[in-house]
This record gives structure tokens, sequence and C-alpha cells, in this order.
């Protein structure tokens, strides 16, 4: 038998912690998933474009799901690549909008030259108080975009930016960006049903 008793008892607590996160959710959230789920379809309809942002580990998770927009979430499902854009992907544009236009302009920068009405913007802040994604939220607001906030801790600043907030109910940082993957895969599932008759 590998590790402590102590260890083994962490352990199951946290994925014990992770699955009570996503039963809440499963009642809680049920409702702005859907909203979110139709805003993206019609935004996919419409071939408008779906914009994520993140900082740390958000943006990792900003790629993820912009990824497997254009790609594809589910091997047996197949579809056309959907347009999705992670904003701060790009070395390049990240460094210059953060040189010439200060930190909190690295995702608004491009968005603004991006985006359009009726694209959708997910920002990604698990504190609710990253001040690159409320500014990429704040523009969006501006420029007919709507926006879907991924959040946790309450939902912070960011909670008033958002058209539709799916605050995970944690301010363990783990905790929440686990989540938000797992309702980010739950949103495109729900969306490829939608589009894709096959596929539910």
């Amino acid at each position: 038998m590998f590790g402590s008793q102590q260890e083994r008892a962490r352990f199951a607590a946290l994925m014990e912690e992770g699955a009570v996160i996503r039963r809440r959710l499963a009642t809680e959230a049920t409702d702005t998933v859907l909203a979110v789920v139709a805003v993206c379809e019609a935004a996919t309809r419409s071939g408008r474009r779906l914009f994520f942002c993140g900082n740390g580990g958000s943006a990792a998770d900003a790629m993820h799901l912009a990824t497997e927009w254009t790609i594809r979430l589910r091997g047996a499902v197949e579809r056309p690549s959907w347009p999705a854009v992670a904003l701060g992907a790009d070395p390049t544009a990240l460094t210059a909008a953060g040189n010439d236009y200060g930190f909190a302009e690295v995702f608004a920068r491009p968005l603004s030259g991006l985006g359009g009405a009726g694209d959708v913007l997910f920002g990604i802040t698990t504190s609710g108080r990253s001040s690159s994604v409320l500014r990429a939220l704040a523009v969006a607001r501006t420029m007919g975009i709507t926006t879907v906030g991924l959040l946790g801790a309450g939902g912070g600043p960011a909670l008033p930016l958002c058209d539709h907030a799916l605050v995970v109910p944690s301010a363990e940082t783990a905790r929440v960006q686990e989540a938000h993957i797992t309702l980010g895969h739950a949103i495109l599932e729900l969306v490829e049903n939608r589009l894709v008759p096959a596929a539910s």
C-alpha cells in the first residue's frame, strides 16, 4: 500500500470536495448554463466567434476550451470547425499589448479589433478580480458582445460585467479551475447536441 493513511484520507477528501462542488452546480447552475448554451448556439449558427481569456491556469483553460470549439470535443461527433479564439495565446500580441498599453489591456486590445456584435466572450477568473479579464469584459459590453463569466470566490468585481455568470461555490483556486473545465465541457457538449443532430 502506497502512502500514509493521512495522505490517503486527504486524497479522498480532495475528490469529495470536487464532487460536492459539481453536485451543487448541477442543481444551482442549470438555468445559467442553458442560457449560455443558447447564446453560444446563436453565435455559432450565425458564424460569429467565441472568445476566451484568463491568466495563468485560466489562460490554459481558455486555450483548452477554444481548441475544443475549433477542433472537437468528442471523437464520435463529426462536425465543422467552429470559430473560437483564446485571447493571449499569441505571445507577440500579448507582449506588444502589455508593453504598449499595459497588462490590463492584453485581452481587451485584440478583442476590440477581432470581435463584434453577436460574438461571445468567456472571461475566466477564479477570483473575479483579474484586471485584464475585467477590462476585456467591460470592452466586450460596449461592442455588443455577450459576456460570460467563469468565476469563483463569489464572483468579485467581474460579476456585474457578466451577462451570464457561472460562479463556482469555492474560493480554492484548484477546485474552481476543475469546475470551470467541467462547465466548459458541458456547455460545448450541449451545443453540439443542438447543432449536430446525430450527437445527442
